[in-house]
């Protein structure tokens, strides 16, 4: 928002939130009938795709946003080496609200305009036109209209809104109030409606033109260099003749991770990496974060949950493991740590085990949150309590977890003989063989089923011990999240939820390697090894970390 908002400031249809785009729905629905009803000769094609150039339009910006995204992340290049946060995402979430208006002023001229429907796919004289008027009075107007709205007067009232991102991102280019985008659609208007008016426009110099706005207005707000200096070396007029700045969906990455309907339209596309990946996949940088003196980088597997789940993929998943291992180590990196599914027990990799085994002389230090996770659980579980149910597959932090539990004087009640005679071989602890689902508190992790929820009393609290969320039967009952703690203030660059957790929050294992790192810790943490659970828990508060509130 402005310093002070003036006049038009917000878009028209800012109170219809999501439903925004039904504006176009009239003109979408008699385009569509029209072309379907008119014989051939009768039909206007001009009508008929400007919705198809305005789901281009979406996809062009998409794919700017998720290349920036990458960039940052990787680090080089950058031009401002600071964070965008979830403020800035929240701002910038709206950059579609400009293409609905060139949608409507589209359909509106193609309805009352005579010369603006039935063009031609290509006309030389109008794309000259365009080229011509684009580098004559528009780029003078526009530089003239850019320094009034610099004036104080515009600027606190307008322009203000859009220098609020001091980290710019491609769809920065657009994040104005609404005064000032009719001001750049009349200035931007000139060479199209020129060309609609003498009878030279075509497909190409009106949707080419608007595509080469975008273009230039994405690459321009990107945070990195995109032409490398010796171009401009081997070419150095090429800087007077164009300008240039010396990875997800961002509104939905801002959100924690959630069940909507729109998603399943990604499935083609997902299917697609997922082959794609399957034959040339590689690790990437997700994010990138700094704290204190330190920085920290996400790297993704390119394997999705399902493949974690074939045991012919165990090899491949492990090589691309092992390889970001041995690129971190050659990067010079402190900490690695392992997170959600890259840190299996005998399945896998044995907790990362396997990695110090076959890399022994390893300097980094390995990590996979196990101890910080079930420090998390037992901080989470409430004061007075004096039993629990636990439930799930039996791993390295759900034997912690029942051990620490026990000394802390609270009666571990397990289901199944098969988990109470395992629990009984791995700790001398009390363990409870129970028959009923009483407990209000009941640990879980993976493998907890649907039926199990259902028989838990109303008002139970299942606090996860596994990276993933169980899955919610009951409505009647508290779901907290899986271990996870608060970023502190000073973690810059979060602009993006972890999968399901909320903003700000990081999962164990991410935190105990920032900790780990942090503390200046000489010690691995994986196999069967753990840090102390008092310790861990202790420097991560001292650092800044605090506890989730339960999710809901």
């Amino acid at each position: 928002m402005a310093t002070t908002p003036g006049f038009l400031t917000d878009w028209p249809w800012k109170h219809l939130g999501n439903f925004k785009y039904v504006i176009l729905g009239p003109w979408i629905c008699e385009s569509v009938y029209c072309f379907v009803r008119k014989e051939e000769y009768e039909r206007d094609w001009t009508n008929f795709l400007i919705l198809p150039f305005l789901v281009s339009r979406m996809v062009h910006n998409q794919v700017w946003i998720s290349f920036s995204r990458y960039r940052t992340a990787k680090g080089n290049n950058r031009i401002v080496d600071k964070g965008i946060e979830f403020d800035q995402v929240d701002r910038e979430n709206n950059w579609d609200d400009q293409i609905i208006l060139s949608g409507i002023l589209l359909y509106v001229f193609n309805t009352l305009t005579y010369g603006a429907s039935n063009l031609a796919l290509w006309r030389s004289d109008g794309v000259l036109i365009s080229i011509f008027l684009h580098a004559g009075p528009v780029e003078f107007l526009y530089y003239w209209l850019h320094r009034a709205l610099h004036h104080h007067y515009l600027y606190s009232r307008y322009h203000s809104h859009h220098h609020s991102s001091i980290v710019t991102q491609p769809i920065t280019s657009v994040i104005h109030p609404f005064a000032e985008h009719i001001a750049y659609f009349l200035l931007f208007a000139i060479p199209t409606l020129t060309t609609v008016f003498t009878g030279t426009a075509s497909l190409v110099s009106l949707f080419g033109y608007i595509t080469y706005i975008d273009l230039m207005n994405n690459m321009g707000h990107c945070n990195f260099e995109f032409i490398p200096n010796w171009i401009f070396s081997i070419f150095p007029p090429l800087k007077y003749t164009m300008y240039t700045p010396s990875l997800g969906f961002s509104s939905l990455a801002s959100m924690p991770e959630n069940h909507k309907w729109y998603i399943w339209f990604m499935w083609p596309l997902t299917l697609w990496t997922m082959i794609i990946n399957c034959i040339y996949g590689r690790i990437f940088i997700l994010e990138r974060n700094s704290v204190e003196k330190f920085n920290f980088q996400s790297w993704a597997i390119p394997r999705y949950n399902l493949q974690y789940l074939l045991k012919w993929q165990s090899q491949a998943i492990n090589s691309f493991i092992e390889d970001a291992i041995l690129r971190a180590e050659e990067k010079g990196s402190k900490v690695l740590s392992l997170g959600l599914l890259n840190q299996a027990d005998e399945e896998l990799n044995r907790n990362g085990e396997v990695y110090i085994e076959r890399h022994p002389k390893l300097k980094m230090k390995v990590v996979d949150g196990s101890s910080l996770a079930v420090a998390v659980v037992l901080n989470s579980i409430p004061k007075g309590t004096t039993q629990v149910l636990l439930r799930g597959n039996l791993t390295k932090v759900a034997f912690s977890l029942a051990s620490a539990l026990s000394q802390r004087g609270i009666q571990v009640a397990t289901l199944y003989k098969s988990d109470y005679e395992k629990l009984k071989l791995a700790t001398t602890s009390n363990f409870v063989l129970s028959n009923t689902f009483d407990q209000k508190i009941w640990v879980v992790g993976d493998g907890l089923t649907e039926e199990e929820q259902m028989k838990a009393g109303k008002g139970t609290h299942f606090f996860p011990f596994s990276q993933l969320p169980p899955k919610k039967a009951r409505h009647d009952c508290f779901y907290h999240h899986p271990p996870a703690m608060l970023a502190p203030p000073s973690l810059q660059n979060m602009h993006a939820c972890e999968n399901w957790l909320p903003r700000r929050a990081m999962s164990a294992p991410r935190v105990a390697g920032i900790v780990h790192a942090l503390e200046g810790w000489n010690v691995h943490e994986c196999g069967d090894k753990m840090i102390d659970v008092d310790q861990i828990w202790e420097a991560s508060i001292n650092h800044g970390f605090k506890p989730l509130a339960f999710a809901e």
